[in-house]
């Protein structure tokens, strides 16, 4: 399966993700148990596509080692993280680029080491979208680049300014013109 960008729509059905922000303290970060707990999920539904965040308290051997073990498990798409516990020094376009650094390290580290598609994702922007692409990721995440926003126009033109970094404008709105749509 090989994905070039999430231009269009990917619909991951079932994920295990490793950051719950509303109880910090269920956080999983052991490889063995997100292992142990890929497994489970894998054999109680071994049809769904399965999206499994490593997490970025791992060094990057031990978080490419942790995507080598679950993509040998099944997994369909490998999630990186790292945004949230990076606290830029700097500010503009340089605190971006430290932001997003520990997921853009990840995923240039996990896409070398499996064959599945490497969703980069946490602490990403327009500036560092395209970025993740070039490091391995197959596509992004962007949930907190938008969650934080309290507009609803805001938010729009922050998914547009990520899709036109990346190239994507024309096709999502070919796609809406084909009224197709787009899920987010």
């Amino acid at each position: 399966m090989q994905i070039k960008h999430f231009g269009l729509v990917l619909q991951i059905i079932s994920g295990l993700q490793n950051f719950d922000k509303d109880n910090v303290a269920s956080v999983v970060t052991a490889a063995d148990k997100i292992l142990k707990l890929t497994m489970e999920t894998r054999r109680i539904l071994p049809l769904v596509t399965l999206s499994v965040t490593v997490p970025h308290t791992l060094s990057l051997p031990d978080q490419a080692k942790l995507a080598e073990q679950l993509e040998q498990e099944g997994v369909d798409i490998i999630q990186t993280e790292g945004g949230k516990c990076s606290n830029p020094s700097k500010s503009g376009v340089l605190g971006l680029i430290e932001k997003a650094t520990p997921t853009l390290a990840a995923a240039y580290s996990i896409s070398r080491a499996v064959k599945i598609p490497v969703m980069c994702a946490s602490g990403l922007s327009a500036v560092t979208a395209p970025m993740a692409i070039t490091a391995g990721a197959a596509g992004v995440g962007v949930g907190s680049a938008i969650n934080k926003l309290n507009d609803v126009v805001a938010m729009i033109a922050e998914v547009r300014s990520i899709a036109d970094s990346l190239g994507l404008s024309s096709n999502i709105e070919s796609e809406l013109e084909k009224g197709r749509g787009l899920r987010v």
